[in-house]
């Protein structure tokens, strides 16, 4: 009896992606083992944070890394960095906030549940903007001497906002850090040094999606005197970070994840295997009568919509029929492949559904064809 079957849980098949909610991903041996390696020994934590921080920023190609409980714990700990800087005293006074600059502004159309990890630090969010655009002289106009910093959420920003690199100019004119949440924007690899490359301050990514480590861990990437600023409000020091500790084993598995997309061979891998497993969930659909079935590109991931959980440029497998011919509504399906045995999880595309192959494991691919044919098939 497997461990989840014990407690009278359910396993699913993910077809949507890399979701907290859904179990974040499935990591890879290699990380497992490591792992267990980390389990045997004590270590110094401060100085494991250290050096697997220098590696990760080797590896990423960035100034300065800090790995902490998760992108959202990333979240208030940059935005606490960069209202306090390196001083103890104002570490330690947090989250009050009296005395020091403590607005964070956020275009309005940004705003999500991530919000309140910028108000946990204890700032005050600014908000900037139209419901349908946000204008350079929205930014400008909102920053005071009380602006600690931009927060901008990649996943979050619609066509219609400021872009980042707008952002990031306006900022820097005005001194000001910018922090980018680019939470699920992995892979590919080379994301990791995107928004550093823009001139972004501070860059956070989950270590739990779609580079396969620990789903209780992620980055901040950046600068590193606000790195340092990181590291003193988190764990094992005493700052408002402190609560979302990262234990020894997620940060040598974080580690080691990231070392094995670092593989150009590794990365490119894994990318042929979500293509075959679109292609062969496509190939199989076509033969059934009244489904059209097709391969389509994941959008950037602020079209939620359309992508599921899946990254920007993922292979996903879009499932379409006419209700005519089918009686049954997206909503249904989607409902029905949840509640079947083995459960899968699938989102919603325009006019049908959308199967995503990267949380998929080897073989799956093959079950959630024959279900979905099982369910659409227009024979009595």
């Amino acid at each position: 009896m497997g461990v989840y079957e014990k407690l009278g849980v359910r396993t699913m098949i993910n077809a949507v992606g890399n979701g907290t909610a859904a179990g974040g991903s499935i990591m890879r041996p290699e990380v497992f083992a490591a792992m267990e390696d980390a389990s045997r020994s004590f270590v110094r934590l401060p100085e494991l944070l250290q050096k697997a921080g220098r590696r990760v920023a080797e590896l990423a190609g960035v100034e300065a890394a800090f790995i902490t409980a998760g992108a959202a714990a990333g979240v208030t700990v940059a935005v606490a960095a960069c209202m306090t800087g390196k001083d103890d005293a104002k570490v330690h006074q947090l989250p009050n906030t009296d005395g020091m600059k403590d607005e964070v502004i956020i275009q309005v159309m940004q705003r999500n549940y991530y919000e309140l990890m910028i108000r946990l630090a204890g700032a005050r969010l600014i908000e900037v903007g139209l419901a349908n655009r946000t204008y350079p002289w929205h930014i400008e106009a909102a920053i005071n001497e009380q602006t600690a910093a931009i927060v901008h959420f990649v996943a979050y920003s619609p066509p219609q906002d400021l872009p980042v690199e707008n952002v990031i100019e306006i900022a820097h004119k005005h001194g000001l850090p910018v922090i980018v949440d680019a939470a699920a924007e992995f892979p590919p690899f080379s994301n990791l040094r995107r928004y550093a490359d823009m001139g972004a301050d501070l860059t956070i990514f989950s270590g739990g999606k779609g580079l396969r480590g620990p789903q209780s861990s992620g980055l901040i990437l950046g600068r590193e005197d606000l790195i340092e600023a990181c590291t003193m409000h988190s764990s094992p020091n005493h700052g408002v970070g402190r609560p979302p500790k990262v234990g020894k084993e997620e940060i040598i598995g974080l580690v080691t994840a990231l070392e094995l997309f670092a593989s150009e061979e590794f990365s490119q891998a894994e990318l042929n295997s979500y293509e075959e497993r679109t292609a062969y969930i496509v190939e199989a659909l076509s033969h059934t009568p009244g489904i059209v079935a097709y391969r389509e590109t994941a959008p950037p991931s602020s079209f939620s919509e359309l992508s599921g959980a899946a990254p920007e440029g993922v292979p996903l497998a879009h499932v379409e029929w006419e209700e005519a011919i089918i009686p049954k509504s997206k909503e249904e399906v989607r409902q029905e492949l949840a509640e079947g045995s083995p459960g899968i999880m699938a989102a919603f595309s325009p006019k049908g559904i959308s199967l995503a192959p990267h949380t998929m494991q080897p073989g799956e691919e093959r079950i959630v064809a024959e279900r979905v044919a099982q369910l659409l098939s227009t024979q009595e």
